[in-house]
Formats: C-alpha cells, sequence, structure tokens
C-alpha cells in the first residue's frame, strides 16, 4: 500500500475546500479550482484537514488513492502561492516579447511563433530571451511550458533552442570530431 493516499492534509488560512458528490471545490486567494474524482475515492473533510479514503481492497481504487491526494494537495498550492515555469530561448537572435496577453517568439523561423494564453495562465517575458509561465493550475502551467518549448527544441550539436531554466544539454560530437578520433 502506498504511502502518499495516507498522508492528511492541512487546509491553510484562506482556502475554502468543498465537495459536491464527486466533484471537489478549492477557493483561495488566488482563484478557485475544481476537479471530478472517481467515485471509488471520498474525499473526507474534518477540521481543517483533508484525506481520501478508499473503501475495501478494490485494486482501481488503491491504485488512484495518491493519484489523488496528490492533485488535491497540488490544488491547495495552486490556489495559496501558485505554480511557475522558467525557459530560457539560446541562440543567436532568439527573442521573445508580450503581444497583450499572447507571447511572440522570434526563432529562427521565416516568420513570428505567437502562444496565446489560456485562461488562468499568464506568459512573462524576463529580458530579451527568458519566459515566465504563471498560474494556479500545475497540469496547465506545465502542459503550457512544454508547448513553447515544442516551438523549437533543443539541438544536441549547437545547444541552441528553447529550454528549461537550469536544463542541462547534453551536446554530441560533430561530424568532424568524430573523423579526427578515428
Amino acid at each position: 500500500m502506498g504511502r502518499i493516499g495516507k498522508r492528511t492534509i492541512t487546509i491553510p488560512k484562506g482556502v475554502e475546500v468543498k465537495t459536491e458528490g464527486n466533484t471537489v471545490k478549492i477557493k483561495g486567494p488566488k482563484g478557485q479550482l475544481c476537479f471530478d474524482h472517481d467515485p471509488v475515492i471520498k474525499v473526507v473533510l474534518e477540521n481543517g484537514i483533508v484525506k481520501t479514503v478508499y473503501e475495501g481492497r478494490v485494486r482501481q481504487a488503491m491504485a488512484m488513492h495518491g493519484l489523488y491526494n496528490s492533485l488535491l494537495q497540488n490544488a491547495i498550492v495552486g490556489v495559496t502561492e501558485g505554480y511557475e515555469k522558467r525557459l530560457e530561448m539560446v541562440g543567436v537572435g532568439y527573442r521573445a516579447s508580450k503581444q497583450g496577453k499572447n507571447l511572440q517568439m522570434q526563432i529562427g523561423y521565416s516568420h513570428p511563433v505567437i502562444i496565446e494564453a489560456p485562461e488562468g495562465i499568464e506568459l512573462a517575458v524576463e529580458g530579451t530571451n527568458k519566459i515566465v509561465v504563471k498560474g494556479i493550475d500545475k497540469q496547465v502551467v506545465g502542459q503550457i511550458a512544454a508547448e513553447i518549448r515544442k516551438v523549437r527544441k533543443v539541438e544536441p550539436y549547437k545547444g541552441k533552442g528553447i529550454r528549461y531554466a537550469g536544463e542541462r544539454v547534453r551536446k554530441k560530437a560533430g561530424k568532424a570530431a568524430k573523423a579526427a578520433g578515428a
């Protein structure tokens, strides 16, 4: 049996958690999140603590016990602190700028690439080559950051492209380096 599902989550001040059938609504200072959970898992609220509980030894329930506990934890952190992902653009002439709510990037194509920010996501630009994705939903923030990164993946020979801040790129030896070593 997993340990993640057994942990109890304390509800911080200013956060309101409600359950209505199979729906959990979490409201906090940064916004509101709502998600549905499987009926085999029950979300229990008791004096400032949230727990996920399952009945019986149903394999499906045991598998999802920790999942829903983590989703609750992520939602509570999201509505109180929020999440952010940082990306860096590496390459000559690569730059990003804000265009209203959207992000415009010049990354070596013949045209600028425009990324539209969905509801609840804030795209920011630091300098000319650093992008920050902020929001309250951890999954959506990660998804948008991955879509931005996918526009120009880091290539392994020169290391040019869009990468997460702090990501290490292993460079490959070029054709000339291989021939010289043989």
